[in-house]
């Protein structure tokens, strides 16, 4: 750990833009710690911003104390990036636990940071910053300013943009990426994914946006030519049908009404795709099913605006499941504020392992005990394969 601790000693200080650690060993736990450095009356903190699979914890260190507890932390983490104004630095932690640190310095220095605790949020697209796009689909002015009605989704492409940062470890920089966008509808996320891995990150992407409007489709056509995104390409398709590739690396369904999003998981499965990005709309089908376990449940079945609500929580948390049971490692996250949208589940898979049927047989407890079974799971149907050894395989 003396490298890692030369490179603390050397970043914590003003010139400090983030520290992110992630890959934890333990998934039960902390699952990704932020660092940021933050000036409260006059004397400079690091902010430590702890990530669960619930919940966020945050705490304000000096530089000696923040080190400590960093390194504490990297006994249970594989990886760290660091950005300070004047280089970037990466640690890697092997399964032997040897640790390979690289530093690069930056060839121009960005800009100073600003600490001040309550200072504005950092967006990736910032305001300010014309986009093409964006001013064409209605979000900006033509100098970079938002447009007061489209506030709440220039933050929610700001909000999955971040869902994407988050992630790309997960992709290969050294090939062709092709990334698969469901329902994609206007696609103002489609575009935001395009500029950001493409233009802002340097990435060899494909996309391609799928929608059943057809002017819809012919509208995004237009503007993707007009930008020369060339790798961007909307098609009308349906998600249960479209078979237009063989390999996806990352599959994208935002606001896929009801079943819609469960054919599109489908699809991701059968695919094999490394990232899946999920926002569930509209669910309907389990309220419609849920006949059993009524006698220990009528605080809820009973009303129909509580029983909705259930049927939708465990209708996500069903297909939560599923991508567990066929190895992937999946979050369900807040997408954005209560307040801007009820339908503000995001679920971010990511493969990292093979089946697991300790995970399907509790699939299979809560399905019975509702009395359900979701589009999800009749798309992966149990196949036996010997007394006790259930395994899931795409219909």
């Amino acid at each position: 750990m003396e490298e890692i601790s030369i490179l603390l000693t050397d970043i914590l200080n003003k010139g400090l833009i983030r520290v992110v650690m992630s890959g934890p060993k333990n998934k039960e736990g902390i699952l990704k710690v932020k660092v940021r450095p933050v000036e409260k009356r006059g004397t400079l903190f690091f902010q430590l911003e702890s990530f669960t699979k619930t919940q966020v914890f945050h705490e304000n260190l000096g530089a000696d104390e923040a080190r400590e507890r960093i390194l504490s932390y990297m006994a249970d983490f594989r990886q760290l990036q660091a950005e300070t104004v004047r280089e970037t630095a990466s640690v890697l932690i092997s399964k032997k636990g040897k640790a390979t640190v690289k530093r690069k310095r930056r060839t121009q220095q960005v800009c100073p940071v600003d600490h001040s605790h309550d200072r504005k949020k950092r967006y990736i697209i910032e305001e300010g910053t014309p986009v093409p796009f964006l001013r064409d689909l209605g979000v900006m002015t033509g100098d970079g300013k938002i447009v007061r009605t489209k506030a709440d989704k220039f933050r929610q492409i700001n909000r999955f943009l971040e869902f994407i940062e988050d992630i790309l470890s997960q992709l290969d920089k050294g090939r062709e990426l092709t990334i698969i966008d469901f329902g994609c509808g206007k696609s103002y996320l489609t575009f935001a994914m395009y500029y950001y891995l493409h233009e802002l990150k340097g990435y060899d992407i494909r996309i391609i946006g799928l929608d059943l409007k057809g002017e819809v489709i012919a509208h995004c056509a237009s503007l993707a030519e007009k930008y020369g995104y060339d790798k961007l390409t909307f098609l009308k398709s349906d998600i249960a049908d479209y078979d237009g590739v063989e390999q996806v690396d990352m599959v994208v369904t935002l606001h896929a009404c009801d079943t819609a999003t469960d054919y599109a998981l489908a699809k991701a499965v059968g695919w094999d795709a490394k990232v899946i990005l999920s926002v569930p709309c509209c669910q309907h089908e389990l309220n419609g099913q849920m006949t059993a376990g009524t006698e220990y449940l009528a605080p809820v079945m009973d009303y129909g605006l509580l029983k909705e609500r259930f049927a939708a929580l465990v209708t996500d948390g069903l297909r939560a499941k599923y991508l567990e049971s066929v190895g992937y490692e999946t979050q369900v996250l807040e997408f954005i504020d209560m307040e801007h949208t009820p339908k503000n589940i995001l679920l971010r898979a990511i493969k990292k392992g093979k089946k697991d049927e300790r995970v399907l047989g509790e699939i299979r407890k809560c399905e019975q005990f509702l009395g359900v079974m979701p589009t999800l799971g009749r798309c992966m149907k149990a196949v036996p394969s010997g007394e006790g050894d259930p395994r899931t395989e795409l219909i």
